[in-house]
């Protein structure tokens, strides 16, 4: 048997993807130097993608033209791989949820250290953001074509959304995203596992966002509740960390100096 007819075989039983340590296994009588050459023939003719490290998946039909595979497809495989926790977040997750104001162009995956070995030219579309743990309880899994994808519920991905708001280009998208996401939140279902894992800045943003920028007052008041409810005290903090313009607004409310310009729907807001 060759490694493709292998690598087919695989396909046929449900198994789109494998590693470098899986042909070796399969194959021990092969020179290292002959497997990996095979695999970087089959990657040329389009066979299979090299998605990271050592570790490859079976390009589909529908994938073939472009000859990249989007990450949903194998995304659960990966981690399992790197045996690393996960969930896919950010505009990611808001387009599961129906806020998908533009179909974002990478895809975030939010894990724990360390720090994946890969780059950007090795994989294009992939986009990692570090934390210290992942919060088992607040994710929703989604079944993709191949397996079960988590992702950040709706409320977390909502506080992400301002939280990371630098790693989707910024305040204004991340409002913009957040007036179309707010349709399906539910800022009752707060909890304390939501307060073990977002830093009281982000629901002070969040929540200066919702009441000031985006008029839903209702949810905001939600927010609000909650952190009084659990005793929490507000310190004053800037609405952008990135921003270097001057404070134009002070919110009493949520202590927030509101140090930047928001853009929704080509409509300037301070």
């Amino acid at each position: 048997m060759t490694i493709k007819q292998w690598i087919k075989d695989r396909e046929l039983t449900g198994h789109t993807t494998f590693s470098t340590d899986d042909v070796v296994s399969a194959f021990p009588l092969l020179d290292y130097s002959q497997i990996k050459n095979t695999l970087y023939r089959l990657t040329q003719s389009k066979d299979i993608a090299s998605v990271y490290r050592g570790f490859y998946v079976v390009i589909p039909p529908h994938y073939k033209k472009k000859g990249v595979v989007h990450p949903s497809y194998y995304i659960n495989q990966l981690m399992r791989h790197l045996q690393k926790p996960y969930y896919v977040g950010l505009l990611n997750a808001a387009e599961i949820f129906g806020a998908a104001h533009q179909r974002a162009q990478t895809y975030t995956v939010i894990t724990t250290l360390p720090k994946t070995k890969t780059s950007v030219s090795k994989n294009p579309i992939l986009r990692w953001v570090y934390v210290s743990r992942i919060p088992i309880d607040l994710l929703v899994s989604k079944n993709s074509e191949t397996s079960s994808v988590k992702y950040s519920n709706v409320e977390l991905t909502a506080l992400n959304l301002v939280q990371y708001a630098s790693r989707i280009g910024g305040l204004s998208l991340s409002a913009t995203v957040l007036d179309e996401l707010c349709e399906v939140t539910d800022f009752t279902k707060l909890n304390d596992a939501f307060l073990d894992y977002v830093k009281i800045s982000t629901f002070q943003r969040l929540g200066y966002i919702l009441d000031e920028i985006l008029e839903r007052h209702e949810q905001a008041e939600e927010i609000y509740r909650f952190l009084s409810g659990k005793r929490k005290q507000l310190h004053y903090v800037k609405l952008s960390s990135k921003s270097t313009l001057p404070v134009n607004r002070m919110s009493k409310k949520w202590k927030i100096e509101n140090n930047t310009q928001i853009e929704i729907n080509s409509s300037l807001i301070f």
